[in-house]
């Protein structure tokens, strides 16, 4: 499987540490407020990447971890009025509540720094003992003179990669690129004993500790949105490599959401919530949308642009549903060989443009392939139930990587059921008028129907 690797700044084959292993970590959200549809893209691309490579047979530790400690939680709970672990554990939930909807797998670990406390101090001594850091009178600070590879992942001057990060005022720094890694007690907020006085761990100190406990001092491989590459993944491997470990072997990165040609942020506030998006699109709707598009390029949102995803991901969804009707329904028996010729067909496609990294635009357009070739079977009443049986069975091992498609069709009301039927009888009398009036009525509460060989079939509108 090829991949695009941040660090060399191409593409690479992904080669695990361990044969037919892969140990992956991905930076979670801070949660100190609702999740938006940032958080989803990141979230919903690394579980692309994770489903993918169970389905190859790999065995797949991933670890994503919640940020419940840091100033804007700080901040945020002291404006509610509730403690910081209060405030997390809120968000915690929502989140996984949110992630649940877009049919996220749940990580293998989900480590808080708030439970790492030890392991962060002995990291942090680690660094000490290395020459590394140094003692301010506001805290412990990483100093980057000392590692010469610093800026290597991001590969621009520290000058142009200062501009909107989260670098930390003190006027005793070495250097005005140094960061903190412990930061003393202030009135009011957590703070843990330390050699080296009661505080908290830095943002950046957090992740490496935690990559280091669950996956290792080497690992395979560490995701997360582009906007992390700096300050934050620098200085994780500064601190990892500055205490003698490996870390990483590959770095991958989504692109950003642009909103009228700005990247989505809480800071500029131009977000939307997932929750937001919910009242008016589907979770799998989302689910689509974000991961029909190359995870690196930046990914345009606007109501017209998930409008195209609904339809697209509804095109794929009916065709799930005609072909379960020739499976229940299909008088013919016989398997057609063309029939198996134009899956493997598919499942090469899309397993290519998968390997290909992740370019899913490329394994959707096989899948299209394949709609189209068994529609016209359907339509000549050529594809037999045995051969429908075999299309729905690809249709959902392609799912379990995707993770988008709906196989039982929703239950409507009794009474639009009953209206259907009425419909329906009154079609088959010839009363065109009655038929088209019911239809018409169905159609203005959201209920689109249409007629096929096997009968009438339904959808639901926005």
């Amino acid at each position: 499987m090829q991949i695009f690797d941040t660090m060399r700044r191409k593409k690479v084959t992904l080669i695990p540490i361990k044969e037919n292993e892969v140990r992956m970590y991905l930076c979670g959200p801070t949660v100190y407020d609702y999740g938006h549809l940032g958080h989803g893209r990141s979230a919903i691309v690394f579980d692309l990447l994770r489903r993918y490579l169970l389905s190859r047979g790999y065995r797949v530790d991933f670890v994503r971890n919640w940020t419940d400690i840091d100033d804007k939680t700080i901040d945020r709970a002291a404006q509610e009025g509730i403690s910081v672990k209060e405030l997390a554990e809120k968000f915690i939930n929502i989140y996984r509540e949110d992630f649940r909807k877009l049919n996220i797998l749940e990580p293998d670990f989900e480590p808080k720094p708030t439970e790492h406390i030890g392991e962060i101090i002995d990291l942090i001594r680690q660094l000490f003992d290395r020459g590394h850091a140094y003692l301010l009178d506001d805290g412990v600070y990483y100093d980057i003179s000392t590692f010469d590879e610093y800026g290597r992942l991001s590969g621009q001057p520290l000058e142009e990669l200062r501009s909107g990060a989260r670098v930390e005022v003190s006027e005793g720094k070495r250097n005005p690129g140094d960061f903190v890694l412990w930061k003393f007690e202030k009135p009011g907020e957590p703070s843990w004993e330390s050699p080296w006085g009661k505080g908290r761990p830095g943002w950046h100190i957090e992740c490496s500790a935690m990559c280091i406990k669950y996956l290792g001092g080497e690992f395979d491989l560490h995701c997360g949105g582009q906007d992390l590459i700096f300050p934050h993944h620098e200085d994780e491997i500064a601190q990892a490599a500055g205490a003698g470990y490996r870390f990483a072997r590959y770095w991958m990165h989504n692109g950003f959401l642009n909103i009228e040609g700005e990247k989505m942020s809480k800071s500029l506030k131009n977000f939307f919530t997932l929750r937001e998006i919910f009242d008016t699109f589907s979770p799998l709707t989302v689910r689509f949308f974000l991961v029909s598009t190359h995870y690196r390029a930046p990914l345009a949102f606007s109501e017209e642009t998930l409008k195209q995803s609904e339809a697209a991901l509804g095109r794929f969804n009916d065709f799930i549903l005609r072909v379960k009707e020739v499976v229940e329904t299909a008088k013919q028996s016989t398997e057609d060989a063309n029939v198996s010729l134009l899956i493997q067909k598919a499942e090469k496609g899309f397993e290519e443009g998968l390997e290909d990294d992740l370019n899913v635009s490329r394994s959707l357009a096989a899948l299209s392939d394949l709609l189209r070739d068994v529609n016209i079977l359907i339509e000549k009443g050529k594809l037999s139930a045995m051969d429908a049986e075999k299309v729905l069975s690809f249709m959902k091992k392609v799912d379990q990587v995707l993770g988008v498609f709906t196989f039982e069709k929703e239950m409507l009301p009794d009474e639009i059921e009953r209206r259907i039927e009425q419909r329906n009888s009154a079609r088959d009398r010839k009363d065109f008028q009655t038929a088209d009036r019911i239809r018409n009525e169905l159609q203005e509460l959201g209920i689109v129907l249409e007629d096929t060989k096997e009968g009438t079939r339904w959808k639901r509108m926005r």
